[in-house]
């Protein structure tokens, strides 16, 4: 990974707002730290891709708050459901009788120097692919009249990507790749704090919420475009800065 400092060009110029992954996630332990989340007594949940070049940002993340429990699905959808969810609360530490899960869950893209939009290269594989691939399929379905919304037994990922997306978009158009991700980004908020909503009880548990999107360029470099940012501590949430 490159060191955090300044945004690739290409994906400043897509994403001004974006950071560099490392000064996101030390951005936010420096403002979950007064709110009382460490590394000892929180636990990470992590809901990303599958694809290999999102694991730049688990290991940063398990550097940043040790071991995570895997959210992950096609797209970074949030597919584990509430029984998967609340396992990941059942392995918080729970210090002085509070849970303190930090979830981060968003979808990815790639930019390349060129401006290539969801295009990059992978190590011994010859030209570029997709990433994110799942996004990238799908928008060729609706380019090409629309997505196959019956479910594979097969492909199950996919399809249910697929079906929420449909339902999200309501039929609208969209007008490429940079749109469908910035679409998945507000899906993946919304099962996230759906997910909370259900299953969380802030009687006993203080949580944090990262959503954005992961951002790849040239070189390793990696990026985020921060979405919502916040902590509920005491039932009271709490919006988080995460600029100096």
């Amino acid at each position: 990974m490159k060191a955090a400092g300044r945004l690739p060009p290409a994906i400043e110029a897509v994403f001004p707002d974006a950071m560099p992954l490392e000064a996101f996630l030390e951005a936010g332990r420096k403002a979950l730290a007064p709110l009382g989340f460490r590394r000892e007594n929180a636990i990470a949940c992590v809901g990303l891709c599958r694809d290999e070049r999102t694991r730049a940002m688990v290991d940063a993340i398990h550097a940043c708050w040790g071991e995570a429990f895997n959210f992950s699905s096609l797209g970074g959808m949030l597919l584990l459901g509430k029984t998967g969810f609340r396992a990941a609360l059942g392995h918080a530490p729970n210090e002085d009788g509070r849970e303190r899960p930090v979830f981060f869950a968003m979808p990815h893209l790639a930019i390349s120097e060129e401006g290539g939009i969801g295009r990059c290269a992978r190590p011994g594989r010859k030209g570029t692919s997709a990433a994110c691939g799942a996004l990238r399929a799908l928008l060729e379905e609706i380019e090409g009249g629309g997505p196959e919304l019956e479910l594979d037994p097969d492909d199950l990922e996919y399809g249910l990507l697929k079906r929420r997306l449909h339902r999200k978009l309501g039929g609208a158009e969209v007008s490429g790749l940079v749109e469908l991700t910035r679409v998945a980004h507000e899906v993946v908020r919304e099962d996230l704090e759906t997910l909370i909503s259900r299953c969380v009880d802030v009687e006993r548990c203080d949580f944090a919420v990262f959503t954005g999107i992961q951002l790849h360029g040239d070189g390793g470099a990696e990026c985020v475009w921060p979405g919502a940012r916040y902590a509920v501590v005491g039932g009271e949430r709490r919006d988080l800065d995460l600029r100096d």
